[in-house]
């Protein structure tokens, strides 16, 4: 028979077994607040798509515009939240995973990979995989020695 530790025993509990708690216990909060910030995240993305739509066949510069600018801004929001601000512990997932995960479409950049290819244009198709997997890179990098940059230069 196992004996549950003295702590984790809930005098409530029939006979002093432990109560286990909800998986989602304390977790509702960072749910909300990530469900909260990908319906703004998605909003912006198809607001753009209605702005600048899609030429089929054409360079998706829409999605590729739209991960490059999602790239830049979690590069910049990473240098602020680890080395200026003590946010609090929902503002990370809020605009981290909820803005910009539902801002940026890593799907929709796959998607429009095999439309290409499938459509006869694979050279579009393999130059955009190639520019989005780059510039996201650089735009991370790019954006974050920016920031720093210039959290350093109004230091002085």
């Amino acid at each position: 028979m196992s004996v549950p530790h003295p702590k984790s025993a809930d005098p409530m509990a029939p006979s002093g077994q432990a109560r286990r708690p909800s998986p989602w216990q304390g977790q509702g909060p960072v749910l909300a607040v990530v469900a909260l910030g990908g319906a703004l995240g998605a909003t912006a993305r198809y607001a753009a798509s209605l702005w600048w739509p899609w030429r089929a066949g054409g360079f998706p510069w829409t999605t590729f515009g739209i991960n490059l600018v999602g790239c830049a801004v979690i590069g910049v929001f990473m240098v602020v939240i680890t080395d200026v601000w003590a946010a609090h512990r929902l503002v990370r997932p809020f605009f981290g995973t909820g803005v910009l995960g539902g801002f940026t479409t890593f799907s929709t950049y796959a998607v429009e990979i095999q439309r290409l290819v499938a459509g006869g244009h694979a050279r579009t198709a393999l130059a955009y995989l190639f520019a989005t997997l780059f510039g996201a890179l650089a735009a991370v990098w790019l954006a974050m020695t920016a920031t720093r940059r210039a959290l350093m230069w109004r230091q002085r």
